[in-house]
């Protein structure tokens, strides 16, 4: 199986992921709307008043996945990934996120950001799939990251 293939041809169908962020040994996981682009980086914009948001202000590393809801009977798949997450700054129509947030999910960052919402980048480092769709018996594939 093409792991880097599955992922990206998994993606495009999926709007929301789950990131869990910590601290004081105390794990926190949320839901957010998510883009993508060429590379695999992951983009979401935040409040910073958000817990999520402050705890990556003191510890950027994250986990995650993304996954669709499976009806009973339907095999699942799902993508999972380790990384860091960093706010990005200087954000304006030029900035690479800005044509990903308006074609994926009709978003104008700009707007947002003006809103009070801040932009943060997932940089991944390895990446999950677990796939009982074309493996039997169900597998879980790691691909390191860049």
């Amino acid at each position: 199986m093409d792991i880097e293939q599955a992922i990206r041809s998994y993606l495009p169908n999926i709007l929301h992921m789950s990131f869990a962020t910590c601290a004081g040994n105390k794990p926190w996981v949320c839901e957010v709307h998510f883009v993508y682009d060429d590379d695999l980086n992951l983009y979401f914009r935040s409040l910073l008043s958000r817990r999520h948001s402050q705890e990556l202000a003191h510890n950027p590393n994250v986990a995650g996945n993304i996954v669709t809801q499976h009806p009973l009977g339907e095999k699942p798949r799902g993508v999972y990934f380790e990384g860091t997450a960093e706010m990005l700054q200087n954000i304006d129509e030029h900035h690479p996120s800005f044509n990903l947030f308006r074609n994926r999910l009709q978003i104008n960052i700009l707007e947002d950001i003006k809103k009070g919402h801040e932009l943060y980048k997932i940089t991944v480092s390895t990446f999950y799939l677990f796939d009982s769709r074309e493996s039997h018996p169900s597998q879980k594939y790691e691909l390191k990251w860049k």
